[in-house]
């Protein structure tokens, strides 16, 4: 019987066709600082999942034409 789950211990030590190792890519993003590696992150999502980019850019959008909601708006009821 064969599992065909892998997991991130499987793939740690194979090598990416451009030459980059696991644990590389990881030590990148652990040395970027949290604003950028989220923005990567979800640029790196967004080109894998058109679902996904879309609604990035409506959402940057929005924030961009100031529809947004503060804080206090958001929880305003909330005691």
């Amino acid at each position: 019987m064969s599992n065909s789950k892998t997991t991130v211990d499987d793939h740690k030590s194979k090598v990416l066709p451009v030459g980059i190792s696991f644990n590389q890519i990881v030590s990148a993003l652990m040395r970027l600082g949290e604003r950028k590696r989220e923005s990567f992150l979800e640029n790196l999502l967004a080109a894998t999942s058109p679902e996904y980019l879309k609604s990035i850019e409506e959402a940057r959008r929005d924030y961009k034409e100031g529809r947004v909601y503060t804080h206090e708006e958001v929880f305003k009821d909330i005691k």
